[in-house]
């Protein structure tokens, strides 16, 4: 698993996002933000995540889906429950995944951030598949850029957001990443 000098990982199936942006001139990607997403709520394997990222989401497909009308968001990588990374926008660009948030005085986390979607909710727990991945691709974009945390959407929007959510074993994901270096980044440290 490589991420090449434009920002896309080798081993991610592709599919374009118009929603993102440059970043702003000289900005260090220094942040991981891990995120859930499902569309329909709690439900996994379907299209939906797909079509909001893409701007294809019928406001009519499903009673959730009208709240989402006009919403433009994406991220940079999303994983499904069998560990597939579907990745919407290079690394070297800014996706819109953070919305309003803030991180050790900096705001507008997205200038500075990778966000990664695992599909899921704050009511399931991610599959050993999503751990594995997630693993894999943190390595990968810590050899790539100079990330020096790696924290939840609930950290960086607290008043917003509660994902990765509960469910998200924040031990297991240190445990496994097996590298000292990760571990002074990762929140929640004792």
């Amino acid at each position: 698993m490589q991420i090449d000098a434009s920002g896309f990982l080798d081993t991610a199936e592709f599919i374009a996002s118009l929603n993102c942006d440059e970043r702003p001139a000289d900005t260090e990607i220094s942040l991981l933000v891990i995120h859930n997403i499902s569309l329909p709520p709690n439900e996994f394997g379907g299209s939906g995540v797909i079509e909001l990222f893409t701007n294809q989401l019928d406001p009519q497909a499903h009673p959730h889906y009208p709240s989402l009308q006009g919403l433009k968001v994406s991220a940079h990588f999303f994983i499904r429950r069998e560990g597939t990374i579907i990745q919407f926008v290079p690394c070297t660009k800014r996706a819109w995944h953070a919305g309003i948030s803030h991180w050790q005085g900096k705001t507008r986390c997205n200038d500075f951030s990778i966000g990664i979607e695992l599909e899921g909710s704050d009511t399931e727990p991610f599959t050993e598949n999503q751990y594995s991945s997630l693993i894999a691709l943190t390595h990968c974009l810590c050899r790539q850029y100079p990330i020096r945390h790696i924290v939840g959407h609930s950290d960086i929007a607290p008043d917003r957001k509660t994902d990765p959510g509960p469910c998200f074993d924040w031990d297991k994901y240190k445990l496994n990443l097996g590298n000292e270096k990760f571990f002074s980044t990762i929140k929640n440290l004792p």
